[in-house]
């Protein structure tokens, strides 16, 4: 309809507010008419007009409208930057997944470069085979930027959650990888660091199949913008910003070999409790890293002494890890040579020596082709 028309059929099921919004909408596909709808007023300027909390977040009603074209079905989840809800697209018919932003500036920001790598990544993967969450629309609403994306389904820790922290088999993990692989070879390839790849972050498609997609670019940059020097969650942190170094994608690689490992036992292979610990949780699996990468650390004085002996570390159970007491091998229970050796490689201390993406969809793990010491 448009908006005089939808105004007249509707008027008594909308707020004074939105009486006079509507009239900004050129088309308007849905009202809400059945929502308890905000008491909003002009006076409330403090909350925006009575439309978000005192944090900035916008108080989400059911079966209300979003920019008169969205309803809102239930929340999917909530963070830092704000929420995502799941909502019906009334003029495609279809579901959708909405993240709206805090109404704050810095979240607001960060959220245009968001929308701006998406973007970019609909344009570099047009055929959507990149495993790559595809960005439908992006709007304002009521002060909030608003970002459509299509619906998936549970994530893989809810996955791993699901089979009772057992882990999967080989196979269906490399099907994982692979898939992993080819959305971080694009992001490789144009120069973008996701900044906080982790199971909650990778989406099964559908409940009962294991096609993926990375999402939440929300910490992402490009390489050379890089605005923020401590990213990632803690278990998937790579050690380069835990000791302040300076971060490329190889932070990436370090976080994908993290999730296999997860994938295999259900559990986190590095779960420090704060970040002290979780360099002690790498040094026990990885040892000390060489004295060249101590060196360039900017936060060496937080975990070694002036010899560069790590600080020792005691957790709230009153455990001690020491470094190189367990090998990778051991904490996984795993035998397959292959398998540990495409993980070591992910899990390397200097991120230069790290596998790249290309280089692990060549791994003989994923290619099944044992390499010659000619090739």
């Amino acid at each position: 309809m448009n908006p005089h028309v939808a105004l007249k059929a509707y008027a008594s099921s909308l707020s004074l507010y939105e009486r006079s919004e509507i009239l900004d909408y050129p088309d308007v596909y849905f009202v809400g008419q059945n929502a308890q709808k905000v008491a909003s007023s002009p006076e409330l300027s403090g909350c925006n007009f009575g439309f978000d909390d005192e944090r900035g977040d916008y108080n989400v009603i059911n079966n209300d409208h979003l920019c008169y074209r969205y309803e809102i079905v239930e929340s999917l989840g909530k963070g830092s930057f704000g929420q995502v809800l799941k909502c019906l697209d009334h003029k495609t018919g279809e579901y959708v997944a909405v993240k709206i932003i805090r109404n704050k500036k810095r979240f607001h920001c960060q959220a245009l470069v968001e929308v701006k790598i998406l973007e970019c990544l609909n344009r570099w993967d047009p055929d959507d085979s990149h495993n790559i969450v595809h960005m439908d629309d992006h709007f304002y609403f009521r002060n909030h930027l608003c970002i459509v994306f299509e619906l998936l389904s549970m994530n893989l820790y809810e996955f791993i959650k699901r089979h009772d922290f057992q882990g999967f088999s080989l196979g269906l993990i490399k099907r994982f990888c692979v898939q992993l692989l080819n959305s971080l070879s694009l992001l490789q390839k144009h120069n973008i660091v996701h900044c906080d790849l982790k199971p909650e972050n990778v989406l099964l498609k559908h409940p009962t199949k294991s096609s993926i997609k990375v999402i939440d670019f929300g910490s992402s940059c490009f390489e050379n913008e890089k605005v923020y020097t401590y990213i990632q969650s803690r278990f998937y942190r790579s050690p380069e910003v835990i000791l302040g170094m300076t971060y490329n994608m190889a932070i990436d690689m370090w976080s994908l070999g993290c999730i296999l490992a997860e994938l295999y036992t259900g559990y986190p292979l590095f779960p420090g409790e704060g970040e002290q610990e979780q360099l002690a949780c790498i040094m026990e699996i990885q040892g000390i890293p060489e004295r060249y990468l101590i060196e360039k650390s900017t936060r060496k004085k937080l975990f070694f002494d002036v010899n560069g002996n790590p600080r020792p570390v005691v957790n709230s159970k009153g455990k001690r890890r020491r470094p190189g007491t367990k090998t990778l091998q051991s904490v996984l229970k795993c035998q397959d040579e292959v398998f540990l050796d495409f993980i070591s490689r992910c899990l390397h201390w200097d991120p230069e020596k790290r596998m790249k993406p290309d280089e692990g969809l060549m791994h003989e793990w994923i290619t099944d082709v044992k390499l010659s010491v000619s090739d």
